[in-house]
């Protein structure tokens, strides 16, 4: 800082030792090498000094740390809200963290994940095996975590009469073998389908769990009148403002003018309506646990940011309408 503050000063003495040469001259060229070799020293002297100075001034901070990496968060709409809450808490709690949580879809965050752009994927639904084996070529060895549990609720417009479907109808609805609401004891009304897009986790977990009703060796597809949806939000604004769709999303997302339909294994029942008390249970068929993967095992900033997620930041989890590990 002192050094600094001469800048100026030197500056000055620089300008006057140089006029003082240049006055000097004739008298230095007519004297011994010695003599000579002296003022050239004495004129360099205050150059070689403040050149130092710069170097010194263009550097004042040295002892400054370095700004906090962010941690990169991507993946899963289904979680982005519950990982922004996160984000956030912990955030307040630790100023000097740095965390950036985007969407886009669980696939688009494993890709991310795979090709090192991101520190933590978000996904709805387990890796699949082609995506560990992309991940181990790139000399990735995912690391799996539970966060969180969820329930797939299925939803519809209020005025729509009916209020309980089983496991089967629902694939039924979804491949095209049941088209209109009188067939499930509603009105003679065509049902207009709605599911989230391919990239997206829910749209795989419903597909195979749902539709295909847990059998690995099902070729069925969901019907191509299906629309998809780009969002969460995008299916609860169509089944608020459509009385003949039906559609599907996390529990977290269901908003108060949705109507929820209780499911059942088979038509036995008993028919559940799902809440966090009864996938903690068991008794609500459709249910899934939620994951972040990393590329490895964190270190640092990002494992004390995991670490948290699975103790402390349980908390937050309910309150999003999520179910927390127990």
């Amino acid at each position: 800082m002192t050094t600094y503050c001469l800048v100026p000063i030197l500056r000055v003495l620089c300008y006057i030792w140089q006029g003082i040469w240049l006055f000097s001259y004739p008298f230095f060229t007519r004297s011994r090498p010695t003599i000579r070799l002296l003022a050239s020293l004495l004129l360099i002297s205050p150059i070689w000094l403040l050149t130092s100075c710069g170097l010194d001034q263009a550097t004042p901070n040295d002892d400054v740390p370095e700004a906090a990496q962010t941690i990169e968060n991507k993946g899963s709409d289904t979680l982005v809200n519950l990982a922004l809450a996160w984000a956030e808490t912990y955030m307040a709690l630790h100023p000097e963290a740095r965390i950036s949580v985007t969407g886009g879809g669980s696939g688009t965050g494993i890709a991310a994940m795979i090709n090192g752009t991101v520190d933590i994927a978000n996904a709805s639904r387990a890796m699949k095996p082609e995506e560990i084996s992309a991940a181990q070529t790139n000399g990735i060895e995912p690391v799996e975590f539970v966060v969180a549990g969820d329930a797939i609720a299925v939803v519809v417009h209020p005025s729509n009469p009916v209020d309980r479907l089983t496991l089967q109808q629902i694939s039924d609805i979804y491949t095209g073998r049941i088209t209109n609401w009188s067939q499930l004891g509603g009105e003679d009304r065509p049902i207009v389908l709605l599911s989230r897009e391919s990239n997206s986790g829910t749209y795989v977990y419903f597909l195979e769990n749902v539709i295909r009703l847990g059998n690995r060796n099902s070729e069925l597809l969901f019907f191509p009148d299906t629309l998809l949806m780009p969002s969460s939000e995008g299916i609860s604004t169509e089944v608020r403002q459509n009385p003949n769709a039906i559609g599907y999303d996390g529990l977290g997302y269901v908003t108060p003018d949705q109507k929820m339909l209780a499911v059942a294994r088979d038509a036995d029942g008993p028919y559940v309506l799902p809440s966090v008390e009864t996938v903690n249970d068991g008794s609500y068929p459709i249910s899934r646990p939620l994951y972040m993967y990393t590329a490895g095992e964190l270190t640092g900033d990002g494992k004390a940011y995991l670490d948290w997620i699975l103790d402390k930041g349980q908390s937050i989890v309910p309150e999003l309408g999520f179910v927390p590990l127990k």
